[in-house]
């Protein structure tokens, strides 16, 4: 590269440096790296005042701990796998997260969708995810008893079976201990209430700070 001559203009250097930090990653550029939460009603905050859902609580929490990541919640009610399957190429692009939160599959279990399509619909949106060098946590579901036997267990072996697939960090059961507890529930007694909120995130918290990493800490 030739170095830059007196008579260079000073816009010219701007411009240049400008073109430099737009060609790099939003990290190496000093921005925030993003945390995407990619789910349904239960990470969209379902039934909930504005801020009290256990995603608005892990910003607060990722900032109060001291990591920089900017939580984005890509969560639709009512989404299966298969819609999220059709979605999260354009929101990899658009975000570029650096951890994805994978919290699909609730609405695929309760409408029976056959496990051979869950699975695939699964393993397509971890496979987007990890092949755009994003780390990874699934979150798991279970199913009323009432599903049967054999698709409640199947049902809930796919999400062990795709993250071992893509070396992703994997959380069982996002309801863990509220099972027994009424109050944790809307009258609809399937969406969690804010009570439940923060223990959803007490929930979650063990699984996802691994993935952080140490470097965005200040």
């Amino acid at each position: 590269m030739r170095p830059l001559s007196a008579k260079t203009s000073p816009m010219r250097i701007v411009a240049a440096i400008a073109l430099l930090l737009l060609a790099l990653p939003l990290s190496a550029a000093g921005a925030e790296p993003t945390l995407l939460v990619f789910g349904d009603s239960l990470a969209a905050g379902f039934g909930l005042a504005r801020g009290e859902g256990w995603v608005d609580l892990l910003q607060q929490k990722l900032k109060r701990e001291g990591y920089g990541y900017r939580v984005v919640n890509a969560s639709i009610s009512g989404e299966t796998t298969s819609g999220g399957r059709a979605r999260i190429d354009s929101a990899l692009k658009n975000f570029r997260p650096q951890v994805v939160v994978l919290e699909l599959g609730a609405n695929d279990g309760l409408r029976g969708t056959p496990l051979a399509s869950f699975r695939d619909n699964l393993d397509a949106i971890a496979a987007a995810a990890r092949r755009s060098g994003a780390k990874l946590l699934i979150v798991g579901m279970r199913l009323p008893a009432n599903y049967g036997a054999g698709y409640t267990q199947g049902f809930a072996a796919v999400f062990a079976e795709v993250a071992k697939k893509h070396q992703a960090a994997l959380l069982p059961f996002l309801f863990a201990g509220l099972e027994d507890t009424p109050e944790s529930f809307l009258p609809d007694r399937l969406h969690p209430s804010a009570l439940a909120q923060p223990r959803i995130l007490d929930t979650v918290w063990p699984a996802l700070r691994p993935l952080l990493g140490k470097a965005h800490k200040p």
